[in-house]
């Protein structure tokens, strides 16, 4: 068995309910050894998703998972080597846009999205342990928004620092006014 992978012993429809690991194993020469890898691997996804709101967003995120070894014989009898199709790629898909629809299309621009990425890969990680199935983490990709959403953040954003601006100017005119003020009455006093 190559590293990074463990064996599933079949014989004649037989499974057995130890995996090999991997290294030389001695098997029966009639039985047939299926390789499983147990290293990470990764799904990419790319969806359209809801919103709170109801907007449409387009998500990019990836799933980094791996088998856990003593699951693959219980997985190759109930599954096959098939698992990511059958187990992974649907509940993967289904999380993310139930998750998705609990967060709000503007929290997503900003602060939102680590939280995001936590919450689809704790849910995911819940749907597939029982399965054998180790969730490792869900990173995003990408997040894009409609482009009317992302234009009046951008205005808001815009507009807040417009007004801090003329705070600081206004600030600024009043230190100016007090120091003329404080010069006026130095000269009066002088004079």
């Amino acid at each position: 068995v190559p590293a990074g992978n463990v064996g599933v012993v079949d014989l004649f429809g037989v499974v057995s309910e130890n995996t090999l690991k991997s290294g030389i194993n001695f098997v029966n020469p009639l039985a047939r050894v299926i390789k499983f890898s147990v290293q990470t691997m990764e799904h990419k996804e790319a969806m359209q998703v809801l919103s709170r709101e109801g907007l449409t967003i387009g998500l990019e995120i990836s799933a980094l998972y791996r088998l856990e070894p003593d699951s693959a014989a219980s997985m190759y009898r109930k599954v096959g080597t098939e698992y990511s199709q059958v187990v992974l790629i649907p509940q993967f898909r289904s999380i993310s846009r139930a998750v998705t629809a609990s967060f709000q299309a503007s929290a997503l621009y900003s602060t939102e999205r680590e939280k995001l990425g936590s919450t689809i890969q704790e849910e995911l990680a819940m749907a597939t342990k029982p399965r054998g199935l180790i969730i490792e983490s869900t990173p995003l990709r990408n997040v894009a928004l409609p482009s009317q959403l992302t234009d009046a953040i951008e205005q808001k954003q815009r507009a807040a620092q417009e007004s801090q601006r003329m705070e600081f100017i206004l600030t600024k005119e009043k230190q100016e006014a007090d120091r003329k003020r404080i010069e006026a009455k130095g000269i009066a006093d002088f004079q």
